[in-house]
This record gives C-alpha cells, sequence and structure tokens, in this order.
C-alpha cells in the first residue's frame, strides 16, 4: 500500500501544492481529522476520521487492500505532526512525506516578516518553556490548542511579569473568517479568541540568560528561611550523578527550598523539573526560589510522597533528597512508570542507606554507586582559618538508560 502523508495546510485546499493536489487524484481512501477532511467534500474517495497517530495507523492497517492512501496533516508533515510517529507505527506501508505549509510560515507571510530567527514552542496539548522562551528572544512562535488558549497564555505572560509583551493572533488561519489582531499580552488575557488560533509574541526587552556549562549555585543565592536544604557541593555531586540529558522529565522528592530542583531546571533544556515537598514553609520557600531564578519548567507539588507522585509525568530521572520514612514505595513508584529511570538519593543514617540498597537489589537496579561526600568549610576564627566539617552525605544512585534494570 502506497500511503501518501500530505501537509494541506491550515485547511484552505487552495495552499495545497500541485504536487500534493495530483497524489489526492489517485487515493482510494483519505484518513485525517473531521476539519481536514471537511475540505476534500468532492472527492470520490472513501473518507475515514482519525486524528491520532494510533487511530491512523489503524485506519490504514484495516484498508491494506487499498492500493494508494492520504494521510492529511495540518500545516506541514514535518512541524510537530503525526508524521514521524507514523513512521514508527505503518512500517509495513510505503510511506511518501509531501511537505505543506505550516502555520508559522502562512502566519509570517501574512505579518510581512521572516521567521529565519524565530523561535518555536508547541503548546497544542504538552508543556513547554514559554516564559524563559520569551523572555530570551525577541520572537516566539507558539501553537496553542486545548487548555493553553491564547487568553490563558497571555494570562501566563502576565503573571509572569511580561504583561508588556506584544502578542500577534491569527485566529481561523487561512478559512474565510480568518482574523489577524495585535495587542499587550495583559490586555489579551480577557478577551475570547478562536481555539483554532497560533500567536507570535513580541519581546523588545529581551535578554539572553547566561546559562553555565554546569551546574553549580552559591548557597547564599537562595531563599532559606528555616528549611533544610542540600549544600552546594552535596547538590554539585548529586545533580551529577543524575547524568541529564535533554528533554528529560525529573521528580525532585522531598525538595524543601528547591535547591536542587533549581540546580536542574536552569541546566535542563527542554524538560520540566517536578518538586514535591509537604511542607507549607518550605512549598512559599520553593515558589519564591522559582521566581528568584526565573524557571518556567521548574512545577511545584505540594503533597506526600509516594502519593503525590502517582499522577505526575513519567520521569527519566528521580532525585529523592527526603521521604518521611517512605524511601523504597517512592523508587517502586518510580521504577514501575519507567524500568529505565535514573534514580540519585541522599542519605544521612545508615539505616536509610540500607533501606536503599535493599530495595535497589530487589528491583535489580542496575549500576549501583555509592559515594560518601565529607565537605568541611573554610572559616577564619582568631585570625586564623580552620576548617569546620560538616555532617557526611551518602549518595547512591543507579538505573538509567543503556544502564537497565
Amino acid at each position: 500500500m502506497k500511503v501518501y502523508l500530505i501537509g494541506v495546510g491550515m485547511g484552505n485546499p487552495d495552499l495545497l501544492t500541485v504536487q500534493a493536489v495530483k497524489a489526492l487524484e489517485s487515493c482510494q481512501l483519505l484518513v485525517g481529522s473531521r476539519r481536514m477532511l471537511d475540505c476534500f467534500g468532492d472527492s470520490s474517495a472513501q473518507k475515514v476520521e482519525a486524528a491520532t497517530p494510533e487511530k491512523i495507523a489503524k485506519v490504514l492497517a484495516e484498508h491494506q487492500e487499498l492500493e494508494r492512501a492520504a494521510v492529511l496533516l495540518s500545516g506541514d508533515c514535518g512541524f510537530y505532526s503525526a508524521g514521524s510517529s507514523l513512521r514508527r507505527m505503518a512500517e509495513w506501508a510505503e510511506l511518501e512525506y509531501l511537505p505543506g505549509i505550516s502555520s508559522l510560515q502562512y502566519f509570517c507571510a501574512k505579518l510581512k516578516i521572516s521567521w529565519e530567527d524565530v523561535r518555536v514552542v508547541s503548546l497544542h496539548g504538552r508543556d513547554g518553556d514559554l516564559i524563559q522562551t520569551v523572555r530570551e528572544n525577541p520572537r516566539t512562535f507558539v501553537l496553542t490548542g486545548g487548555a493553553n488558549t491564547v487568553e490563558h497564555l497571555c494570562a501566563w505572560l502576565d503573571q509572569e511579569g511580561l504583561g508588556q509583551v506584544e502578542v500577534h493572533v491569527g485566529e481561523d488561519l487561512s478559512y474565510p473568517n480568518e482574523r489577524i489582531s495585535c495587542g499587550q499580552a495583559r490586555t489579551r488575557k480577557n478577551r475570547s479568541f478562536s481555539p483554532l488560533s497560533v500567536m507570535l509574541v513580541t519581546n523588545s526587552s529581551f535578554r539572553r540568560r547566561k546559562i553555565p556549562l554546569t551546574h553549580g549555585i552559591p548557597d547564599h543565592r537562595f531563599l532559606r528561611g528555616e528549611v533544610p536544604m542540600t549544600k552546594e557541593e552535596v547538590r554539585a555531586v548529586s545533580v551529577a550523578k543524575l547524568g541529564l540529558e535533554q528533554g528529560w522529565t525529573v521528580w525532585d522528592v522531598g525538595a524543601g527550598t528547591g535547591s536542587v530542583s533549581v540546580e536542574i531546571a536552569r541546566v535542563l533544556r527542554g524538560g520540566t523539573v517536578y518538586a514535591v515537598e509537604r511542607n507549607p514553609e518550605a512549598i512559599r520557600l520553593l515558589e519564591q526560589n522559582r521566581m528568584r531564578f526565573e524557571l518556567d519548567n521548574l512545577k511545584i507539588v505540594e503533597g506526600l510522597a509516594p502519593g503525590a507522585l502517582k499522577d505526575l509525568p513519567t520521569p527519566q530521572g528521580v532525585f529523592i533528597g527526603g521521604s518521611s520514612g517512605g524511601i523504597s514505595p517512592i523508587i517502586r513508584l518510580a521504577v514501575d512508570k519507567n524500568p529505565w529511570v535514573r534514580l540519585v538519593v541522599n542519605a544521612i543514617t545508615l539505616e536509610t542507606v540500607g533501606a536503599v540498597l535493599d530495595t535497589f537489589n530487589e528491583l535489580g537496579i542496575a549500576g549501583q554507586d555509592i559515594v560518601q561526600v565529607t565537605v568541611a568549610e573554610g572559616k577564619i576564627v582568631g585570625g586564623s582559618h580552620m576548617m569546620i566539617g560538616q555532617n557526611p552525605i551518602y549518595i547512591l544512585s543507579g538505573g538509567g538508560p543503556g544502564r537497565g534494570i
């Protein structure tokens, strides 16, 4: 079966390439969302509604007897479409990709601007680094969708101190009721926009954030109050043991003031850190430190683990700095969600070390490692420098991509 994956633009058939038109004329089956199918009402081909990659692949498999079929993909087949997933799900088919005009191209053309320097954030049914991207770039294109409506995102920008940025909104692009408007984020948060909208955010006051090549923030830069905090040198080793990779989801369980969460979030590009903490005072400090370091990829979860972890996204890395005695259930839950999760645990007592090792061994965690970190800090006493020792910390780690369990 020959399957064309066709980028049909925003939905107006006039935007189709000649190549796509010829391919569609030869197909016996069209598969896509209702909005896409409605654009080809004159086609004699059989039409089946399916929007997700899983449903599309199922429809194609049920019609393998046909010679040619087309999957209608909004915009361009290589721009946040189902195309990449279908390549894996329909390996039995002969796939051909026919590009279309993306909403980014179309909208920038309507605004009469070039788009080679525009940063792209997709929030269509997913999380993304919107706030940090807008802060650091002059122009950001945003794909909206689901709960992430234009008005919701403008309210978010205003809440994070970016209410002054200019927001161009394109509603129902390419359709007869197409509408393009512009205004500050703070003035747009109380308006209603079409669910079929995109945004271009212009920030004339952008500033590039200088991200260090490694983590390492001095302790005095954190707000901490009376809440315990993982010390600078211990953080350095603990975060290094996580072996972070771009795009990871990381849990920081027993986050305290959020010092480890902040260190991870600052260097974790394209990923998200979930700081889980039950102490109300710590929650307050967590939020203050999140704002202090301007980290929108740091999410705060109030609650006691492991219960508070059950509804969180599947992690690739988990740091456990505190567990209130429930460390084994936390590790088990993380491994249940992802057998290849990378685990790093800080322990002060030998009993905790024993409990972690027992759990690691029961679960068959590979690549187990234990490091004891003892730090002595220099202080001036009577005109002389003396080294004042801190409590030793055990850092246990194991598992992770390529390490297996």
